[in-house]
């Protein structure tokens, strides 16, 4: 099988097939690994030993069909034997994270469960019966610095309609004990043992880009309600504090960052500060921000210290990895530095960005388009030095 046609090889980059994606001055992109090596729908990947990378790969989109895999990095795309698969049968994972006790948390659509890094895997349910059904069941997973874990639950519905296509003025998926379009913290004990699990922040469509930085900071990139309108609502940067409601469905963000009623509430709803916490920053419409990343300042590279975040939109602004610099806080500032893309200036075309992972000044990219393109697996280096 040829490599994707949107990652076509010309040339060589740190001992890979190298791509035409655009990277910062002095370094490449290489192919290390895509549909040959068994990738059907990757979503995150994790180091867990150098040259071992763990990746949750969902297969499509019914449930049922992923994989845990473990890709090792030495040789070239299409080798034999560089990809095993570690669990099956998964549903839906994607979230990917590796917890203060060593071990590897793994979120599927209606559970978290973790396992040491080991073969076979040795499967301990932590989080169960969450809810899977609905426009987002995908869990994102992050840990903060006190070992607290963040849990995506996103909402059921694009912008809380009913069957009849009716919007209630009062949406029923904030409602009850276990909210969705939220943000969950889960509590451990020092054994390991769930101590609580409830909502940390409301509001919230899709949480499939969440941060928690050592500062304490916790970062969310929205996904904000489908307009057909290429440039409303705008994507939000969002940062949580417990009990923070920042809007959906009643609200969303227009281009200059200011909350404004959403289609479908207007005459019903309210958009001030003293009801809903305003983004931090707004981003391009239908830019879909699918991963948040703060690489370490050392070692250095062209994104340590930095806020990373991949835009998958299959518009014009999406398709990059994007950046901005961080400051003691662990608040982005300044401005936003394009750092993975397409030949001048132009978004990559699919297979889009769906996730990186920063290894030793080195970035992971992951790639695919479900049902219409073959994954893939690059990853940014410096180019050998010219002998």
């Amino acid at each position: 099988m040829a490599a994707p046609a949107a990652y076509v090889p010309s040339g060589q980059c740190a001992g890979y097939p190298r791509v035409a994606i655009t990277a910062p001055k002095g370094w490449c992109v290489g192919l290390v690994a895509d549909a040959r090596d068994g990738l059907r729908m990757p979503r995150r990947l994790l180091e867990v030993a150098p040259g071992r990378f763990w990746i949750t790969d969902m297969g499509n989109w019914e449930p049922r069909r992923g994989r845990l895999l473990e890709l090792q990095t030495a040789g070239q795309p299409g080798s034999p034997g560089r990809v095993s698969v570690l669990a099956e049968g998964l549903d839906r994972p994607h979230g990917l994270a590796k917890g203060p006790d060593g071990r590897i948390y793994i979120g599927e659509a209606g559970s978290v469960w973790r396992t040491p890094v080991a073969k076979p895997v040795q499967r301990d349910n932590l989080l169960m019966g969450l809810p899977d059904q609905g426009a987002h069941p995908l869990k994102e997973i992050v840990f903060g610095p006190e070992g607290q874990l963040y849990v995506n639950m996103g909402s059921a519905t694009d912008a809380c309609r009913d069957d009849k296509g009716q919007q209630p003025d009062t949406c029923p998926e904030l409602g009850g004990d276990k909210p969705r379009a939220a943000v969950y913290e889960a509590r451990l004990t020092p054994s390991g043992g769930l101590q609580s699990f409830k909502p940390f922040a409301l509001g919230l469509r899709n949480s499939l880009g969440l941060l928690a930085l050592p500062t304490g900071a916790v970062w969310q990139a929205e996904n904000s309600v489908d307009y057909n309108d290429p440039k409303a609502p705008a994507e939000e940067l969002n940062l949580l504090q417990a009990g923070s409601h920042h809007g959906w469905p009643y609200c969303v963000t227009d281009a200059k960052g200011r909350s404004v009623v959403a289609k479908g509430y207007e005459g019903r709803a309210r958009c001030e500060a003293a009801l809903y916490k305003a983004p931090a920053m707004a981003w391009p419409a239908h830019v879909a921000p699918l991963q948040l990343l703060a690489p370490p300042a050392t070692p250095a590279s062209p994104w340590a210290g930095k806020l990373l975040a991949v835009w998958h939109g299959y518009r014009a602004e999406g398709h990059r990895i994007v950046a901005w610099r961080l400051d003691a806080k662990g608040h982005p500032q300044g401005a936003r530095e394009d750092l993975l893309g397409a030949p001048e200036g132009r978004p990559l075309p699919d297979p889009a960005p769906k996730g990186a992972r920063e290894n030793l000044g080195r970035t992971g990219v992951f790639s695919t388009v479900a049902g219409t393109s073959s994954p893939a697996c690059a990853r940014a280096a410096r180019p050998p030095e010219p002998r």
